[in-house]
């Protein structure tokens, strides 16, 4: 079953051109090509985007909350498909891979016939259509080579870092790398479970031959070396790969002032009275629920830290998407009273972007997931890394390593142990009123003064998108 949304095209005539996002069913997953798929409908360019119906209203209500009138929201439209019903278990705070999601991912599966469907249904009417598909959806889009006008691009959603590595061990290292780099990498043993490792291979079985280019949400301004690896011949083949991001950056949405007087959350009116570069933000994204034990130890170390601070308290996603968040646990008696004024706790969603983008945000202690790697980077802001799962461990090695604008909160060897209380502490003290801190401040600064001007216009991101609306468009390669 789908339902269909169509906005203002019903007489209009058939387009040249559509775009196909199949976004994996996971937050970050999709957020990015909702990014994406907003960067390309502001070149007038119809962008269908397909997912399921437990995920729908969660893409939906963001486009419409960012800017409902838009021209590009109009050129957007959704389709939801139905899949047979699961049940998913509770997050589980001792695992660290959100295995509470793994029903969703595989109910994704039963999207292959329908996705397929619809694109053929669409070719018939355009001229040609462009697929663009989360790396995690191969097998759901697998059919489409045999659809004569429709092309597949792969979207590969973390960091090129972490993209190169899986990809130079999957073909077997062709070529030689830095080899003390190579030595210092996080293994990926207890990234994932055992059931989503077959999920990925599964993946795999189909991936040769049935693309003809490769996205990724990244910028030559971050990770230039790793990208030109992954341009290698011996990596791409022939196809051609564009690094289009950070999409969270390129897609930057400025509502008007009535808009941000009106929706301005509570943690942005307490940042307003905190002094520049003093504030830690605390969040570890939608996948991880920490245990009592080390909710209790994170609270006392920001405590002693005598730092002021945002932690965000929330529930893992569940399966549904949209469970209740309010189960969560509790913190320590008289905690948020000793901390008044100092420190604020919000318990659910935060404006993380605008947080980042604070004048008065100078830290982020993070689960380094690519989309809050990116947001931290894009603003300038140092982070404190706590890795948890799949690309995380990568992700913070390359903050701490080779950007050099992180310090460690808990080394990926040691990822099952108790973070205590005073290993907060010292780390978030360091990071927000030392010399080590300010210098990493610095060079996130300029790291971000060097992305933002890739995202301009006329910057080499710019340009990355536009050689890529070239592509599907059939303008050129």
């Amino acid at each position: 079953m789908v339902a269909h949304e169509r906005n203002s095209t019903i007489n209009q005539p058939a387009p040249e051109l559509v775009v196909v996002m199949v976004p994996f069913v996971a937050h970050g997953h999709l957020n990015q090509l909702l990014h994406l798929s907003r960067l390309i409908s502001t070149h007038n360019i119809h962008v269908n985007f397909l997912t399921t119906t437990t995920h729908i209203r969660q893409v939906r209500s963001r486009l419409h909350n960012s800017d409902p009138n838009s021209a590009a929201s109009n050129l957007i439209h959704f389709h939801e498909f139905s899949t047979p019903p699961f049940t998913s278990p509770p997050p589980n705070p001792s695992n660290r891979f959100p295995a509470h999601l793994q029903p969703a991912f595989d109910s994704s599966l039963h999207l292959r016939h329908p996705v397929t469907n619809l694109i053929q249904s669409l070719s018939k009417t355009a001229r040609r259509v462009a697929v663009v598909h989360d790396a995690l959806m191969l097998y759901v889009v697998q059919d489409v080579k045999f659809i004569p006008n429709a092309v597949t691009y792969i979207f590969n959603p973390v960091s090129a870092f972490d993209t190169f590595w899986r990809a130079w061990d999957r073909r077997n290292r062709p070529f030689p790398v830095d080899p003390g780099m190579l030595k210092r990498l996080p293994s990926n043993d207890g990234c994932f479970s055992p059931e989503f490792i077959e999920f990925v291979k599964l993946q795999f079985t189909v991936k040769e031959g049935s693309h003809v280019g490769e996205l990724i949400d990244s910028s030559s301004a971050i990770e230039a070396e790793y990208i030109a690896y992954l341009q290698r011949e011996e990596m791409i083949g022939n196809k051609k790969l564009w690094a289009v991001g950070p999409l969270n950056l390129v897609d930057k949405v400025k509502p008007t002032n009535s808009t941000v007087s009106k929706h301005r959350h509570q943690c942005l009116q307490w940042l307003d009275l905190q002094p520049p570069s003093s504030v830690v933000y605390v969040s570890f994204g939608t996948t991880t629920t920490f245990t009592d034990e080390q909710i209790t130890e994170m609270a006392i170390g920001l405590e002693r830290s005598q730092q002021r601070f945002i932690w965000v308290v929330r529930a893992a996603d569940k399966g549904d998407v949209f469970g209740d968040e309010t189960n969560m646990a509790d913190l320590p008696d008289g905690f948020e009273d000793r901390v008044e004024g100092r420190g604020l706790v919000v318990r659910g969603w935060a404006p993380q972007m605008e947080i980042l983008g604070h004048v008065a945000t100078g830290g982020f202690m993070t689960h380094c997931g690519w989309n809050s790697c990116t947001e931290s980077i894009s603003k300038g802001v140092p982070m404190a890394t706590w890795p948890m799962h799949s690309d995380q461990p990568r992700n913070a090695f390359l903050i701490t390593d080779v950007l050099k604008i992180g310090l460690v909160t808990n080394d990926w060897e040691h990822r099952d142990e108790l973070v205590k209380s005073v290993v907060v502490e010292d780390v978030v003290r360091r990071l927000m009123e030392s010399k080590e801190g300010d210098e990493m401040r610095k060079r996130a600064v300029e790291l971000a003064d060097s992305v933002r001007s890739s995202v301009a216009e006329g910057g080499e991101c710019r340009k990355e998108i536009d050689s890529f609306i070239c592509h599907i468009s059939g303008r050129h390669g």
